[in-house]
């Protein structure tokens, strides 16, 4: 079953099942998906969703933080769970310790050994993960392996 498909099933199971949370999520993903959907205009493909699943957990991790940092503890634990419903939709996420060895790999295949390479590991590494980890969470392991 195709992503797309499963997310429209699970809405319809959340509006039987009266889910608030996930419902709202779903239909926030639903009507982002459908904007790329008309932009590009043709249907998407897995990767394309999971591209748009993944801006909205980053989105939903930066809010969290904002919420935390203005003190609405109350806010930021209900965009938790909205991340959290999310990533229910991506592929396995790789742990910190497998996204340091995949950079350690990647930095002596392109023999990157500076700082200013980063650019380069970046790009090979979210090629190689893309789905699977967020951009900021290699940025960093990859910024400190390089220093």
């Amino acid at each position: 079953m195709s992503l797309e498909k499963k997310i429209v099933e699970d809405l319809k199971k959340a509006m039987k099942e009266k889910d608030a949370t996930r419902l709202s999520c779903l239909r926030m993903l639903k009507t982002a998906l459908k904007n790329l959907q008309v932009e590009k205009r043709r249907e998407l493909i897995d990767p394309e969703i999971e591209a748009v699943i993944s801006s909205l957990i980053k989105k939903g991790k930066e809010s969290v933080a904002e919420f935390r940092k203005a003190g609405r503890e109350d806010l930021a634990l209900k965009e938790e769970s909205e991340v959290a419903v999310f990533y229910g939709y991506m592929p396995e996420q790789l742990t910190p310790e497998n996204i340091e060895k995949t950079i350690k790999e990647i930095i002596l295949e392109l023999s990157a050994e500076k700082p200013s390479d980063l650019g380069k590991v970046m790009k090979t590494a979210m090629s190689k993960m893309a789905g699977k980890a967020q951009g900021k969470e290699v940025n960093e392991i990859a910024k400190r392996l390089l220093a």
